[in-house]
């Protein structure tokens, strides 16, 4: 597991931005209509989470792995903010199941149900695309959007 030392945990990163986001989403809504709203929303949140994820790659010392992507991870369960059942972790492979959600918990709490997903749930694909091209996420599910757990499964190409 990655040292995250004195680092803002992901968790509480994401109550400051959707507080913040949730005032900017407010304001567009009633000046162009909640539809547009959301859909900028989600471009800019699409955006941003690529340029996460290609700025830890950069952290990384070998250039990104599933390894490193699996040590990064303590970043987003910080402070118990997710609980996952690890199911494989490998070369190529990084698979997990998320039972307990508290970015989830924490948007209802904020009255932010019907953009949880745009601010967090959206971030994690993108996040993947940004941090290494050659790894994909495939997610069936969310607890966000009412499933008993969230199903992430990364393959990363093997190079060459």
């Amino acid at each position: 597991m990655a040292d995250t030392g004195d680092r803002l945990g992901i968790l509480e990163q994401r109550r400051i931005e959707a507080a913040f986001a949730k005032g900017i989403f407010e304001e567009m809504a009633a000046t162009i209509g909640a539809e547009q709203a959301k859909a900028i929303l989600t471009r800019a949140v699409i955006k941003l989470a690529q340029e996460a994820g290609a700025a830890m790659a950069a952290e990384s010392p070998t250039g990104p792995s599933i390894a490193h992507f699996d040590a990064i991870q303590a970043l987003w369960t910080k402070g118990d903010a997710l609980r996952i059942e690890k199911i494989r972790a490998d070369e190529t492979h990084y698979e997990f199941n998320v039972t307990r959600c508290r970015y989830s918990e924490m948007y209802r709490a904020m009255g932010l149900a019907e953009l949880g997903a745009v601010l967090s749930c959206n971030r994690d694909g993108a996040f993947c695309e940004g941090y290494d091209p050659e790894m994909k996420l495939t997610r069936t599910q969310t607890l966000m959007g009412g499933a008993s757990h969230c199903d992430f499964r990364y393959v990363k190409r093997k190079a060459g």
